[in-house]
């Protein structure tokens, strides 16, 4: 709730200012009339809470576009205007079932979800969210425009908008040429924003899906992970610890050749048992620096004086002649121990009577980590494995050259997942028949085209389109109310 207020305080701020200076350049003695010649020419507008930019510089290329291909375009839209009613018809039946079920006892279910910046959405994620808002609503508004040209429909200009905080645009038709031509052509029309939405979704998903090939000739991936961010002061952070651009090879043993594997490895530290290591007798006796047993930090026993970062307290059993196994405490470096192979028992040691298999003598919260890097020493990590896995952000994808940057793969990968959820959103809540979204005009054209027949009285059409416009209108506002009660109140 804090997030939230400070950021409705500082977007109202924003355009307050943007509002006051835009009022004081309009009177300015000198420039104001330069200013306002300026704001017509560009078709610049301030507004409270909206600022829009309206041009007609593009319509050559809708034109161009438009006219290109007249019978590969006519069925490109025609493909449009079959999604168009499929997605309408699919949008009702989607929000009356999460309506059902967000009622029901036994389960609820959300698909309208607001995002709002430094409440549910991260903050170093909001340049991909704004970014894809921006690009789904003007690839939405082009097939419009390219659409409308196709069918000799006039295209007055386009333009982009900033609402608050979220970005748009616009395309501004010829009313007259619109409502002139048929009612299958202005389906084709109506319908080809969101079609250009779901466009942009199987791009996305396409892209994701080959990603790897795509990237081949720069960035290597299924021989490792390779770490693209080291919290700073963090434990493993340092010279001699993590840095950017490490590759990882294994976790404790548990070979890592991708974030799946890195997945696997970590859930494996934290919910099994820590591997122990196969130590001969008389070596861990020689280096051990054992002090009696001690009530340490948190109530845990300690065996190390720690005076040493280096050293750690392991534990193992003894085998005596009579079968009775006696537990040992030994304070030793820990590094030469974990070079040792890794057992769980001392009969999985060869040579189990000379040899045993110590395990670190840890709490429940605490974990040893060894961290195999491609290069150099090995990293030792002793603390809270979930401090670990939040202290460092790894990539599937290794550069083949060093001048590549680590990140490229991840900001495409995630530019693509935003692009997927963000577009297909806006082609599904734009197909809702509700007042004011691209569902009202799609029903009322596909209602004249599919059912002048059946029904030929002009009246009980628009008595069909009425009802079923109220009907969605209603739908949708009781799931948004529904969606933002969810995210402020419970």
């Amino acid at each position: 709730m804090l997030a939230m207020n400070a950021w409705f305080a500082l977007v109202m701020g924003f355009w307050s200012i943007l509002y006051l200076l835009d009022a004081y350049a309009k009177t300015h003695k000198r420039y104001g009339q330069r200013y306002c010649e300026f704001k017509e020419r560009n078709g610049f507008q301030v507004t409270m809470a909206q600022v829009r930019c309206y041009s007609t510089c593009l319509n050559h290329i809708f034109l161009r576009i438009g006219q290109w291909k007249p019978t590969i375009t006519r069925i490109w839209f025609t493909g449009g205007v079959w999604f168009g009613i499929i997605a309408m018809v699919s949008s009702i039946g989607l929000l009356t079932w999460t309506l059902v079920k967000s009622f029901s006892v036994e389960k609820k279910e959300r698909v309208l979800t607001p995002v709002m910046p430094g409440v549910n959405l991260p903050l170093n994620q909001i340049v991909y969210y704004f970014s894809v808002l921006f690009v789904s609503g003007i690839f939405h508004e082009l097939g419009h425009a390219v659409a409308a040209v196709r069918e000799q429909v006039g295209v007055n200009g386009f333009g982009i908008f900033l609402l608050v905080i979220y970005p748009g645009a616009f395309v501004d038709l010829h009313t007259d040429h619109l409502h002139a031509v048929s009612s299958i052509r202005q389906l084709r029309i109506y319908c080809a924003g969101i079609w250009h939405n779901f466009v942009l979704v199987v791009a996305g998903v396409l892209v994701m899906s080959t990603l790897p090939t795509l990237l081949s000739p720069m960035y290597v991936t299924g021989t490792g992970v390779v770490l693209t961010d080291v919290v700073k002061n963090s434990p493993v952070f340092g010279a001699h610890g993590l840095q950017t651009g490490d590759y990882i090879n294994a976790l404790n043993g548990c070979p890592v050749n991708s974030i799946e594997d890195w997945s696997r490895c970590m859930g494996a530290i934290v919910y099994y048992p820590a591997p122990g290591y196969c130590m001969p007798i008389g070596k861990l006796q020689q280096m051990s620096h054992t002090i009696p047993l001690f009530v340490g930090y948190g109530g845990h026993p300690e065996c190390c004086s720690n005076s040493s970062v280096s050293d750690l307290c392991f534990s193992y059993e003894i085998v005596s002649d009579a079968n009775n196994k006696e537990k040992s405490y030994s304070c030793v470096e820990a590094r030469p121990v974990t070079e040792q192979p890794r057992c769980q028992k001392n009969s999985d040691c060869l040579a189990a009577r000379r040899t045993v298999c110590v395990h670190p003598f840890l709490d429940k919260s605490t974990k040893l980590i060894k961290i195999m890097k491609s290069k150099g020493k090995s990293v030792l990590y002793v603390g809270d494995p979930y401090l670990f896995g939040h202290s460092v952000s790894v990539s599937n994808y290794i550069p083949k050259y060093s001048f590549l940057p680590l990140s490229l793969p991840d900001v495409i990968d995630l530019f693509c997942r935003y692009l997927i959820s963000l577009s297909g959103a806006l082609a599904i809540l734009n197909a809702v028949p509700c007042y004011a979204l691209d569902g009202q005009y799609i029903l009322t054209a596909f209602i004249d085209y599919a059912l002048k027949v059946v029904l030929p009285n002009k009246g009980d059409r628009e008595s069909l389109q009425f009802i079923t416009l109220l009907f969605g209108t209603i739908l949708l506002a009781f799931n948004i109310l529904l969606a933002l009660w969810t995210l402020f109140v419970t």
